[in-house]
């Protein structure tokens, strides 16, 4: 599978993305998990310990220039658009309890649109990634899905929207189902987190604008301390890994 998870900032989709890979992981497939939001925080949330030495790849210059062409801090020069990436998961990710990782990082230059060596690298790996890994992908996105495109979304098997039960978070998946549609990604759903009571259930339940609820994921101090520990809540937190359970079972069945 392909997935990829977006949600408002601070929603808690890197939560969610931890944990599922580490879910998937424990039924026996091979995962990748890839940080595709500037905000990175995914390395944490699985409890990676050496996150000082990550490089996100939109700031590895040398690597950027070598499959590019480009000149490293110049811009307005001839580049390929269509650089080698098949080989970087095997060869830039780390190994995270038996889960490959991959920071990509975000282009800190140019406009929406922009058209430049690191941008043209990180969408072509995105490409690959969907398009042609035999093994599970689990992509923690920001919420305007900056790295996927029409080329690679089809590949998508499903776009996971994490949602808290508030207007601001809900009002960004719905947001996020009209880009699913114009990008054609076939099944859209949403977990709701931070849950307290059957009432946040049927808040979220209520204004999801007719997108599959995969589940709840409750508010619970673990979660908190597992990220003032460096921990990974599928290891600190046994509600949290039990409902997240719950929800991997509802999108794999």
């Amino acid at each position: 599978m392909k997935i990829a998870i977006s949600g408002k900032g601070g929603v808690g989709k890197t939560t969610l993305s931890a944990t599922l890979a580490y879910l998937f992981k424990e039924d026996g497939k091979k995962v990748l998990a890839i940080d595709a939001d500037p905000d990175a925080n995914l390395a944490g949330a699985l409890g990676f310990k050496d996150i000082k030495d990550l490089v996100p790849i939109s700031e590895m210059k040398d690597l950027i220039a070598e499959r590019t062409g480009s000149k490293p801090g110049t811009y307005g020069t001839f580049f390929s658009i269509n650089p080698q990436v098949n080989d970087l998961p095997d060869t830039l990710a780390k190994d995270v309890k038996g889960i490959k990782f991959m920071t990509l990082g975000g282009v800190k230059k140019g406009g929406g649109g922009c058209i430049c060596p690191e941008s043209v690298l990180l969408k072509s790996l995105v490409m690959d990634l969907v398009l042609s890994r035999d093994e599970v992908v689990l992509m923690d996105m920001e919420a305007g899905l900056e790295h996927l495109g029409r080329a690679t979304s089809t590949g998508v098997d499903c776009l996971i929207v994490v949602c808290e039960p508030g207007q601001r978070s809900l009002e960004t998946a719905r947001v996020v189902k009209k880009l699913c549609a114009d990008l054609r990604i076939r099944r859209v759903a949403v977990v709701g987190n931070k849950v307290r009571n059957q009432s946040d259930r049927d808040f979220i339940a209520q204004n999801v604008d007719g997108l599959e609820v995969l589940g709840y994921i409750p508010y619970a101090d673990s979660i908190v301390e597992a990220d003032r520990e460096g921990v990974s809540v599928y290891d600190n937190s046994p509600e949290a890994a039990e409902a997240c359970r719950n929800i991997y079972k509802n999108l794999v069945r």
